[in-house]
C-alpha cells in the first residue's frame, strides 16, 4: 500500500506478531524473526524458545497474514520472484521495530534480526537502503525516520536469498550490526552464494561467514514438501548454539 505511516503499518502487523517472552520481569533484547519464501514454518516457533529461554524476546513477524498470501500463492508468486521483494518487505521489519520501541519490555537499544531465505534478503536490502527517501518509495511507507533500524545490533542470516533483486554483494551497509551469514554447503534452492556473500564481506566487515557442510535449504524443517529439503538435526543445534551467543552477546 503506497503512503501507509510506519504507524499504520505497525497496526496492520501487530495482530501477526508471534511474542515469545523469557520467564524474567524487565525489559529484554528483542530478536526479531524473519520467515523464508514459503511463510511461517514450526521450526520457528522453536528458535523463539531458543531466544526466549536465553533471555531474550522474541518477534515472528507474519509478513503474509495482513496479506492474505496463502502458502501456495507464496510458492507460486513471492518464490519465484514475481512479487513482494525482499526490499519492499524491510516496512515489515522497519514497521515491526516501530512498534517494539512502544513496549515496556523492549530493550530498543538491543535489537537484532534473524531471517531464512527471503526473510535474509530482507534485512541484507534493509541495510543496504542509500537514503530515506530510497527506502519510503519501496517499502511503500511515508513517514520513515532517519534511521529506522537504529538499536539493530546484531543479525544472523541464515542460508540467505542473495541473487536476481538482491543487493547483496553490490552495497555498502549503513550500519554495521555483528552479523553472520550461514551458508548451507548443499543448499540447491538458493544456490551457492559464497561470491557474492564473500563481496558484502568487503564491503561491510562486520558481516562473517559461516559454511554449513552437507546441509540443504531449510535444514532445520522436519515437515519439508521440497524434495531438495533433508532435515539435520546436527546444523539445526549448532544454529541453536549460535542464537543463544548471539542473545548472550546482546545482554
Amino acid at each position: 500500500m503506497a503512503d501507509e505511516s510506519i504507524a499504520r503499518r505497525a497496526k496492520r502487523l501487530a495482530p501477526f506478531l508471534k511474542v515469545a517472552r523469557p520467564s524474567a520481569w524487565g525489559r529484554t533484547p528483542v530478536v526479531f524473526l524473519l520467515h523464508g519464501c514459503g511463510g511461517p514454518r514450526p521450526f520457528i516457533d522453536d528458535i523463539a524458545r531458543v531466544i526466549a529461554n536465553a533471555g531474550a524476546t522474541a518477534v515472528a513477524i507474519d509478513s503474509y497474514a495482513p496479506r492474505h498470501i496463502s502458502r501456495i500463492e507464496a510458492f507460486a508468486t513471492v518464490c519465484t520472484g514475481l512479487r513482494f521483494h525482499g526490499r519492499e518487505r524491510a516496512g515489515d521489519l522497519f514497521a515491526a521495530l516501530h512498534w517494539a520501541r512502544g513496549q515496556e519490555w523492549a530493550d530498543a537499544r538491543k535489537f537484532a534480526a534473524v531471517g531464512w531465505s527471503h526473510g535474509s534478503w530482507t534485512i541484507m536490502d534493509a541495510l543496504a537502503f542509500r537514503s530515506t527517501q530510497e527506502m519510503e518509495r519501496a517499502t511503500g511507507l511515508a513517514d520513515l525516520p532517519s534511521e529506522p533500524l537504529e538499536g539493530l545490533a546484531a543479525t544472523l542470516l541464515v542460508y540467505p536469498y542473495a541473487n536476481v533483486g538482491s543487493w547483496a554483494g553490490r552495497r555498502d551497509w549503513r550500519l554495521a550490526p555483528t552479523s553472520t551469514a550461514i551458508i548451507a554447503g548443499a543448499d540447491y534452492i538458493v544456490g551457492d552464494t559464497r561470491a557474492v556473500l564473500r563481496r558484502q564481506r568487503a564491503r561491510s566487515p562486520s558481516l562473517d561467514l559461516v559454511v554449513f557442510e552437507g546441509a540443504t535449504h531449510a535444514f532445520e524443517d522436519r515437515h519439508a514438501e521440497d524434495p531438495r529439503v533433508r532435515y539435520n538435526p546436527a546444523a539445526t543445534a549448532r544454529e541453536h548454539d549460535m542464537l543463544r551467543a548471539m542473545v548472550a552477546a546482546l545482554r
